[in-house]
């Protein structure tokens, strides 16, 4: 899912990327209380923000913060759109190196944890790649409950929920 954002002159000031979320995490799988079967049966109403620019020459105190809101409010509904299930929780990999996560913080995200500094690609852990802070945003009070759920629970949720 990717947004563009822009301001009320139609000038472009910022970008985001959503997309798989990350197949194994263990902070964020103890966060939700996820086993492995439960993971995998509920990954997918996860997303993971893969990318997020504000454009260089964009000097606005707040906005960065302000996007994330402004999108967290509408990205399940747009998933449903596209996807035809809704999203629950988002999560963020911010590279500590590199950047303090500080966007993330003033939006509300939660810092569950770090990475152990593997990739996805790294099967046989001989692959480094910097350590990131992770972050994880609720989009609703009751996705644990949901996201514990197997699929058939879900379907019927979610058919009392569409009420």
């Amino acid at each position: 899912m990717k947004y563009l954002v822009f301001d009320r002159e139609h000038n472009p000031l910022a970008c985001l990327l959503f997309g798989s979320a990350a197949w194994k995490c263990a902070p964020r799988d103890d966060f939700i209380g996820w086993d492995a079967e439960t993971r995998e049966a509920n990954l997918k109403f996860l997303t993971n923000n893969m990318r997020f620019l504000i454009l260089p020459w964009v000097r606005v105190p707040h906005l960065a913060s302000h996007i994330l809101g402004r999108v967290a409010r509408r990205i399940s509904g747009d998933w449903v759109k596209k996807y035809g299930h809704p999203i629950y929780l988002l999560e963020t990999f911010v590279e500590q190196d590199c950047f303090r996560g500080i966007c993330y913080q003033a939006a509300n995200w939660i810092h569950v944890g770090q990475t152990k500094g593997r990739s996805r690609n790294d099967r046989y852990a001989n692959l480094k790649v910097p350590i990131k802070d992770i972050y994880l945003y609720p989009l609703t009070k009751r996705f644990r409950e949901v996201l514990s759920q197997q699929i058939g629970e879900q379907k019927g949720r979610q058919m009392e929920d569409d009420k």
